[in-house]
């Protein structure tokens, strides 16, 4: 099951690195010159990336909700968790390591950062603008 949702992970990277890049006419083009304002915008991350766990709505009822240990977090109520403020710093982290503390989350919850790096040629500034985008999608999404 872990060696079928890394290949899910990894489709899913791919084809979000197609999306954001439109088709690959000119496959000898230099991925690390592209521009990090060339990446897939938050809403586009999260549909491809997060909606499978943590559904469209970001609430925590995607199609794979159910087949998970821990349920996935619903990502509306991060800034109420967090006294009212949107976490960046803790979107940031998760991102980047993971949930390694049970009350986070799952460990089936996949750290994006290295999947992030591979696709983008370990191209720091487009990996922080993916992201940064993402971030910006869910801090949008929070309940008033």
């Amino acid at each position: 099951m872990a060696m079928r949702h890394a290949v899910l992970v990894v489709l899913a990277a791919l084809l979000l690195d197609i999306s954001a890049t439109g088709s690959r006419a000119n496959p000898a083009q230099d991925q690390t010159q592209r521009p990090a304002t060339d990446v897939a915008s938050g809403t586009s991350m999260h549909g491809l990336l997060c909606a499978s766990c943590h559904g469209d709505d970001a609430r925590g009822h995607g199609l794979a909700a159910v087949r998970l240990k821990t349920p996935p977090a619903d990502l509306t109520t991060l800034a109420k968790r967090h006294g009212g403020k949107f976490p960046y710093d803790y979107v940031l982290t998760v991102l980047l390591v993971g949930t390694k503390v049970p009350a986070h989350g799952s460990p089936d919850m996949p750290v994006w950062f290295p999947i992030f790096k591979v696709i983008d040629n370990n191209n720091k500034q487009v990996v922080l603008q993916r992201i940064k985008n993402l971030s910006d999608y869910l801090a949008s999404l929070q309940a008033k």
